[in-house]
């Protein structure tokens, strides 16, 4: 018999299998730890964090990003490089929870909807719209020019976040990983806003910083 082999994407988890066969992608076939052994789904997998389930799926399902400010209260989630996927995959999860239009990421020097970022997400991947842009300054010029009021996420601005309004069409731009916005990112945006700290460490990993500006936003109209 040959051996079992990934003929498209993987999936892997109890969870984002389950979200992926309720999802917009084609699953073509899973395996179970009812049929293979924890090596064999290890292998499928490529991790050991696949909870006796693993999937081939299509390939992830972008979007374009032109269309997830379609809405005049569109909330849209913009990631300057945020290069873990596990850190990815938490804020799709936050914002497939706080219901809002997708998350932008570069094309380059970005974490992409791998199989990690859809374990991280819980499976939400499988029904957030995610874009992929090959200029993310550019695009947020452009949703300007649509309407959109552009916040970034920095440590240490005057602006509180919860002294803004996140009503209307936005996009909430976060930087990445221990460096931040870009220059040009940053200079983009219409107004940056931080979330005051107490303690001694001075900001918030980016997915907890994510999730703290999406339900002001939600709490902001109404949601919450």
């Amino acid at each position: 018999m040959a051996e079992p082999a990934i003929e498209g994407e993987v999936v892997y988890g109890r969870q984002p299998v389950a979200e992926a066969r309720r999802g917009r992608r084609r699953v073509r076939r899973v395996w179970t730890s009812d049929e293979l052994s924890a090596s064999e789904l290890n292998r499928l997998a490529g991790s050991p964090d696949h909870q006796g389930i693993v999937a081939d799926a299509d390939p992830y399902p972008y979007v374009n990003a032109s269309s997830l400010l379609a809405r005049d209260d569109a909330v849209v989630v913009a990631l300057d490089q945020v290069q873990d996927p596990r850190n990815l995959g938490a804020i799709c999860r936050s914002a497939e929870a706080a219901g809002v239009g997708g998350v932008v990421i570069p094309s380059r020097r970005s974490a992409a909807v791998t199989p990690v970022a859809c374990k991280a997400s819980a499976g939400a991947v499988e029904h957030l719209p995610v874009a992929r842009v090959t200029n993310l300054a550019n695009w947020l010029s452009q949703a300007k020019d649509a309407g959109a009021w552009i916040y970034g996420a920095e440590a240490g601005a005057p602006a509180p976040h919860t002294q803004v309004d996140l009503t209307g069409r936005v996009v909430l731009v976060l930087g990445g990983e221990g460096k931040g916005l870009r220059r040009r990112v940053a200079e983009t945006c219409d107004l940056l806003i931080s979330i005051p700290v107490r303690g001694r460490v001075a900001s918030l990993n980016v997915s907890a910083a994510a999730a703290v500006l999406l339900f002001e936003a939600l709490r902001q109209r109404g949601g919450v």
